[in-house]
């Protein structure tokens, strides 16, 4: 007897590593856990990092829109921004427009650690790209890009981070 179609998904499935999603997720982790290890003796954990990284590109955001940027949902940002406020990385302060907004801004110190911390970034990615040829590298970063403009598309609010789309992050290698 001929297998279902349904019955041919699941068998395919049983085994995780045919899952893109369990791939992605077992990437992500390892991803975070090399970075953390470098950054964690600059007393920056993977949580705050996502943060840093995007005030290093527009200090002075608003809290929401940091939120938005980072792809979290406001209470996590608040814990987040406390967190960051108590190291000495950001403070934040009242719009001078509506003092119902928060800005957040880098202080010094976390200014300062943008050139120690981005190397860490960079020699997380050649670990995790070692034994890839250019045109695969190229081509992994295509096949990624893509998957979250299909996602973003699926749901209209897959990637939060501001006009971000595939054509304007793809360059050739």
């Amino acid at each position: 007897m001929a297998k279902s179609k349904t019955d041919a998904v699941i068998e395919q499935y049983e085994n995780p590593t045919n899952s893109f999603g369990y791939l992605l997720r077992i990437a992500f982790r390892s991803i975070s856990r090399a970075l953390e290890r470098r950054t964690l003796p600059y007393g920056v954990t993977s949580g705050q990092w996502r943060f840093l990284r995007v005030l290093w590109v527009e200090d002075g955001i608003t809290q929401r829109e940091l939120s938005r940027r980072v792809g979290m949902r406001e209470p996590t940002t608040v814990a987040a921004i406390n967190s960051l406020e108590k190291a000495g990385f950001v403070t934040r302060r009242k719009s001078e427009e509506d003092r119902r907004r928060v800005h957040v801004h880098l202080t010094a110190k976390a200014k300062r650690l943008k050139a120690k911390l981005i190397p860490c970034v960079a020699e997380v990615n050649d670990i995790a790209l070692k034994g890839l040829t250019p045109q695969q590298v190229a081509l992994l970063r295509r096949a990624l890009l893509q998957f979250v403009e299909n996602f973003e598309a699926d749901d209209n609010n897959s990637y939060q981070d501001a006009d971000w789309r595939l054509s304007e992050h793809v360059r050739e290698e």
